[in-house]
């Protein structure tokens, strides 16, 4: 005994030196991650690409874009800008950690389009002549600095120069960022080459026709030309961006809110970790060193993507987090079934693992479906939030599911814990049968709980809640926030008095219109529906940091954006209920697929109502959290189908007898899986009401949601999702219930074998 106990000190001694070598790992991943905007302020800004002429935008006029202005950036000298590309014609670019938005703005508005015109200011080529970046420094015939153009249309150039040089006065004008409303040759003629002073690059004579690159050459030195190629470069795009949404956010919210989420996170996932030892005593305190590997691995993959750390993705590191701890109470709770029938601690932990697989890969494969279309349709933070969920499912994959069961097994391994249950997993030795007295444990859990019997009341309850939400709906609407509706919303922050009153008049004499003004803790958000310009945005910036001595956050979202918003939401939403209903009729029945989905449909209908009963705001990351619950809900609901259907494998004649038999089958599978799910829905509502307590209010409603929807995820799972299974079963009372093409004659498809884990 003391040789075992031994063995158990010296590995729980390893495991304690590992996780102090992985707090010291961490540290340095966290300082050089990469944070969004909400994390360490900056600027972000979104682009329509149009073309010049008006001709359709192609996919490598885009990508041309995308390149050229990553080389305005980086001429800019800003520090890791994130740029991406979203749907066909639009890039964000996200300008992290400038603290001047008016410097950003003229930074990225001085980087503009390059025309070729005649001294009469006629349009006679686009840049789309030109390969992108193809400006060079080089010299002329008498060794002065020159400019090489490198010419992708030869035989363009060659009509266009060969025309200009029979005129009259035969010179082309280049330009960067030509504005037909001020500007024009015969004003600039003087200043024309100018680079600092006038938007007038160059004026070149064109004495014949040229079909090859070529060189524009003049009295300048060899700092004009450097300044020359970076502007033609910079500029030559066959394309304008139009300016559609924009968003600043000062460096000491970002502060804030990083601090206030990752303290949050910490809580929460403290929390996790206790109610977990708690309720499996040994086995919580192995997985809980699972979530300090699982935490670390998710940052590090997340730091070696080069991914961009967000509030949302913070948000889903801390959900995923109790989502994953799920892995291991499904094993745990499966040991514990097999340890009630008198089997050995050993032979227990091997069963129990290998009965837990297939639930484990089921619930977090419809997890990772919904992840995927996030990730496909959304945009910016959701994006972000998306890359953390899909980081989150295989890191649980390879963390909760191999490395926690290789550590367990080691300890099961030292016979130590043979005699010692309770202190193993939690169970009372009493609840354990004697095999070798031939004692059973008859004693089925929450055995008075009728869900058959009760399941119209189950159904009438939801129909009721969401009457009462789609009545508030039909009254009062949504609170749209600025995403969904357009406009512009202005954050202050000040530690001065102000009234909701003192802010309408403030509006007014800016000539805006407020549709909503909220006031908390020195905090005042306004949402204006006006679509605020470059200009407007400052002007108002200036106009509250002077009056209230504070600083100012605006975003501007316009028609356009919002318009995408919506599609790309809808479209998210129904693709994702397509994939879950393909999967699980694939993997279950079709039978069990209507289930899931009305049971889906309650839980997204519930959440509606509530947010327009409490008139929270509705804003971007609201689909990330509607999303995010479909994916938790399917998955708990999986676990209840998952026992269902190996009960029902049980059946004498692979058919149903009579419909008291499908009842018996629905009782006992959610009476075998509901301890499990009133603790995993614990596990994962522990960090999100530390969230919603003491995380940043960027993102309260977004914890709210979760909040709401793991609780009626939970129910729906339950009392809706079966029992509607047992409603459309009914049905194939005496008929054979056929076998799925990969399922053998005896048995599911198997765990994979490996060698100290599970074999």
């Amino acid at each position: 005994m003391k040789k075992k106990r031994n063995n158990v000190i010296v590995r729980l001694i390893l495991l304690f030196v590992i996780s102090v070598a992985i707090g010291f790992c961490i540290n340095p991943i966290f300082k050089n991650l990469k944070y969004g905007l909400d994390l360490q302020g900056g600027f972000e800004v979104l682009y329509q690409i149009d073309s010049i002429d008006g001709s359709k935008v192609t996919k490598s006029m885009v990508t041309n874009t995308y390149k050229t202005i990553s080389k305005r950036i980086d001429v800019l000298g800003v520090s890791e800008p994130n740029i991406s590309i979203e749907g066909d014609n639009k890039i964000r670019i996200q300008l992290a950690g400038i603290t001047d938005p008016e410097e950003a703005r003229n930074l990225l508005s001085t980087a503009a389009n390059l025309t070729f015109r005649d001294t009469s200011d006629n349009l006679l080529m686009n840049s789309d002549v030109l390969r992108s970046g193809g400006a060079k420094i080089t010299q002329d015939e008498k060794g002065n600095p020159a400019v090489s153009l490198s010419i992708r249309d030869k035989e363009k150039f060659y009509d266009v120069t060969k025309k200009v040089s029979e005129m009259d006065d035969n010179r082309i004008v280049i330009w960067l960022d030509y504005d037909e409303a001020s500007d024009s040759f015969a004003n600039e003629a003087v200043r024309c080459g100018s680079l600092t002073n006038s938007k007038c690059l160059s004026s070149a004579t064109v004495s014949q026709g040229f079909a090859s690159d070529v060189i524009i050459q003049g009295n300048f030195t060899s700092e004009e030309v450097s300044n020359l190629v970076d502007l033609i470069n910079s500029g030559s795009l066959p394309t304008k961006l139009s300016e559609i949404s924009s968003k600043t956010v000062g460096a000491s919210f970002g502060a804030n809110s990083l601090n206030l989420t990752l303290t949050a996170g910490l809580i929460g996932i403290g929390l996790v970790i206790l109610f977990m030892i708690a309720v499996y005593r040994f086995a919580g305190l192995i997985a809980s060193f699972g979530i300090i590997i699982y935490t670390f691995l998710t940052f590090l993959i997340f730091w070696l993507i080069g991914g961009v750390l967000t509030l949302p993705g913070i948000a889903a590191i801390v959900i995923g987090i109790g989502m994953a701890v799920d892995a291991n109470v499904i094993s745990f709770s499966r040991i514990k079934d097999e340890l009630k029938k008198g089997t050995g601690l050993s032979q227990a932990y091997k069963n129990g693992n290998k009965n837990s697989f297939m639930t484990i890969f089921d619930s977090n494969l419809t997890t990772l479906i919904v992840a995927v279309i996030l990730f496909i349709f959304g945009e910016s933070s959701i994006k972000g939030f998306a890359t953390v969920l899909i980081i989150s499912i295989f890191t649980t994959m390879i963390v909760m599911v191999g490395i926690t069961r290789y550590l367990l097994t080691k300890f099961v391994n030292t016979k130590y814990f043979d005699k010692k249950l309770n202190l193993f997993i939690g169970i009372n030795e009493k609840n354990i049968p004697d095999i070798s007295k031939n004692e059973k444990n008859d004693k089925e859990p929450f055995a008075k709980l009728d869900f058959a019997k009760n399941r119209k009341w189950f159904y009438l309850t939801s129909i009721v809640l969401i009457s009462i939400g789609i009545v508030s709906l039909f009254v009062s609407g949504l609170n749209l926030g600025i995403d969904f509706k357009g406009g512009s919303s202005v954050t202050l922050k000040t530690d001065k008095k102000v009234t909701v009153e003192d802010i309408k008049k403030d509006i007014k004499e800016l000539k805006y219109e407020s549709s909503d003004i909220e006031i908390s803790d020195g905090l005042v958000i306004m949402t204006l529906n006006n679509e605020l310009s470059k200009d407007e945005v400052l002007k108002t910036e200036k106009f509250f940091n002077e009056k209230y001595s504070g600083s100012t956050d605006i975003g501007v979202v316009s028609n356009i954006v919002k318009k995408e918003l919506v599609k790309n939401a809808f479209l998210s939403l129904i693709i994702a209920a397509i994939a879950i209903i393909i999967y699980i009729s694939i993997r279950f029945r079709f039978s069990y697929a209507v289930g899931a989905i009305l049971a889906l449909l309650n839980d997204v209908l519930i959440i509606i109502g509530v947010f327009s009963l409490l008139k929270l705001e509705v804003t971007t990351i609201f689909i990330a959290a509607i999303l995010s619950i479909i994916g938790y809900s399917i998955n708990d609901t999986i676990v209840t189908f998952d026992r269902i259907r190996e009960n029902t494998r049980k059946l004498k004649k692979n058919r149903y007898e009579s419909i008291d038999q499908i009842k018996s089958i629905l009782n006992t599978s959610i009476r075998q899986t509901l301890t499990r799910s009133i603790i995993t829905t614990i596990t994962t509502l522990l960090p999100v009401i530390a969230l919603i307590i003491f995380g940043s209010h960027e993102i309260i409603n977004f914890n709210i949601a979760l909040l709401i929807g793991l609780i009626s995820g939970v129910y729906s799972s339950i009392c809706l999702a079966s029992p509607i299974w047992l409603d459309i079963e009914k049905r194939s009372i005496g008929k054979e219930i056929k076998k799925k093409w990969y399922e053998d004659d005896e048995k599911e498809v198997e765990e994979l074998k490996v060698r100290g884990i599970n074999s």
